[in-house]
């Protein structure tokens, strides 16, 4: 009977993959046809030399390929598992991007501005066909695939914090019980088998290897918080050189080359990026100074690589002596903030000047971000863990910022980072780089006062808050 239950959860798991493929599928078609009319009829006979049948196919070709990798950097396709309004909004970034690029593609094969009209039009029908797609795909999908049934073994009361975050998900998780590793490991398995899978908190190596094999043996699945010894596992190297399998952990952060290519990286970027957004960023400092007359720039002491102060560059957002009292945590409605600042925190343009830091070596446009001395050395008091994030440069933006949000704790945080870390790679980088614009105009919502009383000692938001 478990074998027969197995192989039913088998081939209902392959059908979900084959809807979200044919699901996937029929978008992109429809998306392309969309942008090939548009070609066919507006653009393609109105250059100064006319494509013909090969030519019209690799433009309509080159469309769907950047479409699709549009879309999967924004993870558009992450039907069932993102939100819905995620899904939306990564589905329309996904539209917008793609068609500018096609748009100054287009553009330079004509040697001139194209008429912007039918390329206006084509995004916002594309637009509501994404909207009305993904609600169509999540009804389907939910309806035929009801939230798992969920079971949390834990073993301290902080998994309370993870039950609360699951459980904003109903639609797809529903934690039925919990239950306590005291109860033993016979007795935490015979739960377990009723339920379709498995949360497994962070628990004493012993039973947590144990529940995970038992996992595996019995095809369930398992939901592990993983400890920073696992991340650094994640980036382990396997040595074929014996008959017995061996894992590297080399544990000296990125090599030469990849230092070498991110610090290439890093200037090439920021040099673009200043280029680009110094008439933004001159509107946000006469912004700044007529505001309240004060300084224009904020600078604060801050830790990068090998625990190394630099002054961290922002525009100033809050009121002139704002920490005269002394280092305050800031809500979402602090008096201290000033009106224009608002707006700098709110679109992360108050980030801007750390290009400059950028420039000089003193960070990254992609690393942890970072964090003021004194709460660094509060961190390691917790959890020593914290000072391994430091043996990369602090970033301009990172990935716990693009996976995480103001709620998220210290440690949670830790962890991220230090899977960015230990996998790190070049496109990875630029993919969380185009994760940050969607984070930048879809923020993910924070409750400031739940935040301050869950983690009273957290940075943040101090005077400058750390995004």
């Amino acid at each position: 009977m478990p074998e027969m239950q197995n192989r039913k959860a088998f081939v209902h798991e392959q059908f979900r993959h084959i809807l979200s493929f044919l699901g996937a599928l029929l978008l992109m078609c429809f998306l392309t046809v969309q942008f090939a009319d548009v070609w066919q009829d507006f653009y393609s006979n109105n250059i100064i030399l006319p494509f013909y049948r090969r030519g019209n196919w690799v433009m309509i070709a080159i469309y769907a390929t950047v479409l699709f990798l549009f879309f999967k950097v924004y993870n558009g396709f992450k039907v069932g598992y993102l939100r819905k309004t995620d899904i939306v909004f990564s589905q329309l970034l996904a539209v917008l991007g793609t068609n500018v690029l096609n748009y100054l593609q287009i553009s330079l094969i004509a040697r001139n501005f194209a008429n912007p009209e039918p390329m206006l039009l084509l995004t916002i029908k594309e637009m509501i066909v994404v909207i009305c797609w993904t609600s169509l795909m999540q009804r389907i999908y939910f309806a035929l695939y009801p939230p798992r049934k969920l079971i949390i073994v834990y073993d301290s009361p902080f998994a309370a914090a993870l039950v609360l975050k699951m459980s904003e998900r109903v639609e797809k998780y529903m934690i039925c019980e919990s239950v306590s590793v005291s109860e033993g490991y016979e007795r935490i398995t015979e739960k377990i088998r009723q339920y379709d899978g498995v949360i497994i908190h962070d628990i004493s190596a012993d039973i947590r290897n144990a529940l995970i094999k038992f996992c595996f043996q019995n095809q369930l699945r398992a939901y592990i918080v993983p400890k920073v010894s696992d991340i650094i596992l994640s980036g382990a190297d396997t040595l074929r050189l014996f008959d017995t399998p061996l894992l590297l952990c080399r544990n000296q952060g990125l090599t030469l080359e990849q230092r070498l290519l991110k610090r290439l990286f890093d200037i090439i970027f920021s040099v673009i990026a200043l280029l680009i957004l110094s008439p933004l960023m001159l509107i946000c400092a006469l912004a700044v100074k007529c505001c309240d007359g004060g300084k224009i720039f904020y600078k604060q002491k801050r830790l990068t690589e090998g625990g190394r102060e630099f002054d961290c560059c922002k525009f100033r957002s809050m009121i002139p002596n704002a920490e005269e009292h002394g280092v305050q945590l800031a809500s979402e409605y602090d008096t201290r903030i000033t009106p224009v600042g608002r707006i700098l925190r709110r679109f992360r343009l108050d980030e801007l000047p750390q290009l400059f830091n950028i420039l000089k070596g003193e960070m990254s446009v992609v690393g942890p971000r970072p964090e003021r001395p004194e709460l660094t050395r509060k961190y390691q008091e917790k959890f020593p863990e914290f000072e391994f994030r430091l043996s990369v440069k602090a970033g301009l933006t990172g990935y716990a910022q693009v996976t995480g949000g103001y709620h998220t704790s210290p440690y949670d945080k830790l962890r991220m980072d230090l899977m960015y870390i230990e996998n790190y790679s070049l496109l990875k980088d630029m993919q969380i780089i185009l994760m940050t614009v969607k984070t930048m105009l879809f923020p993910s919502p924070a409750n400031p006062e739940d935040f301050t009383k869950k983690f009273n000692d957290i940075d943040d938001s101090q005077e400058e808050k750390t995004s």
